[in-house]
């Protein structure tokens, strides 16, 4: 009897595992399902907001929601019927200028003042151990050139099914929402919805906040950059919207490529002022665009948005940086109604 026991025990256990070991791997090779699905839910929260106040003002979900796509859509499509084209040909002016700089003299001249920074052989030795390294990984860069275009035609097809999700989760966001309620216990559901409505709203508002964010930098740095004669300005522009859609760092890391390929391409002068610009810009963003924006959205403590911001991007790369803080903001909203009320009853 005893070894019965023994051998149902241990077959138990290892059913356990082996079901433990399937659920992990699972969700492994689902990761990028599971990706576009975050996405596309985050999205549909943060056109929530949007599509609520056209409901308020007597217009059916329905078509709430066809007109909220359509003039996102119609707002996309313009901005890159106007701003492809330009990018196109500034992004080959800026290759070309690139391989001028490597052809012509100013590429001598700058290997040479380099050459006079640091002690002799130094600057050489360097260069021709990068081009022994270049050559010796040259099949790992030519697989990756292959991968990175593998990669691009799979993230057209990830922004069509993360569009596709999109609109189901923005037609389907209230029976979801119904559907999560009916699972917590009546007595307790009156509270839980409370709370989920004000993450749901804080979360989109946030999308929306970070949006105006971005937009107001892009903005300003297409009028900035043009006013300065900086080289390829609408190019530097998307980068800077682009890279403000990451909180945090997103403004920090975007200004500072732009200076630097201000001042390859363009004149020391231009990447000075450049360089000024964006340094009172990010003053003006951090004390008084983004308390005044964000703080309708996401009410979280400067510290706590640092590292929110660092764990989800280790863990989830630009997903997660985008989701951690309206993720911090949910947990500290439920702490401050759930937690501390109840520890306050003990």
């Amino acid at each position: 009897m005893k070894i019965s026991n023994a051998f149902r025990l241990g077959l138990v256990g290892t059913l356990g595992v082996g079901v433990g070991f399937l659920i992990l791997t699972s969700i492994v090779n689902l990761s990028t399902v599971i990706t576009y699905i975050g996405v596309a839910f985050f999205i549909a929260l943060g056109l929530e907001p949007l599509i609520s106040w056209l409901e308020r003002r007597g217009i059916p979900r329905w078509a709430s929601i066809v007109i909220v796509f359509v003039v996102i859509l119609g707002i996309a499509v313009g901005v890159i019927w106007a701003i492809v084209p330009v990018i196109i040909e500034q992004s080959t002016q800026l290759v070309q200028a690139v391989t001028d700089f490597v052809n012509r003299g100013t590429y001598e001249q700058w290997y040479q003042w380099l050459q006079n920074q640091f002690q002799p052989g130094v600057v050489d030795n360097a260069v021709a151990q990068g081009w022994a390294e270049l050559q010796k990984n040259l099949g790992t860069i030519t697989g990756g050139v292959l991968q990175a275009g593998i990669g691009i035609i799979s993230g057209a097809f990830g922004v069509l099914i993360v569009l596709i999700l999109t609109i189901y989760f923005a037609t389907s966001l209230h029976n979801i929402k119904r559907g999560a309620y009916a699972l917590v216990p009546a007595s307790r559901r009156a509270g839980f919805i409370d709370i989920a409505e004000q993450v749901t709203d804080s979360v989109g508002k946030y999308v929306i906040g970070q949006i105006s964010l971005a937009l107001v930098n892009g903005i300003l740095s297409t009028i900035f950059l043009t006013i300065i004669r900086a080289p390829y300005p609408m190019l530097l522009a998307v980068i800077a919207f682009l890279f403000s859609l990451v909180p945090l760092v997103g403004t920090l890391s975007g200004s500072a490529l732009i200076v630097l390929l201000s001042l390859l391409l363009g004149s020391p002068l231009t990447a000075l002022v450049a360089a000024i610009y964006y340094l009172v810009y990010m003053q003006v963003e951090a004390y008084v665009l983004s308390p005044r924006i964000m703080n309708r959205a996401v009410a979280v403590p400067g510290a706590l948005v640092v590292v929110a911001a660092l764990a989800g991007g280790t863990l989830l790369g630009v997903l997660g940086a985008l989701i951690a803080i309206p993720f911090a903001a949910s947990v500290l909203l439920i702490v401050r109604q759930v937690v501390i009320p109840r520890q306050n009853q003990l």
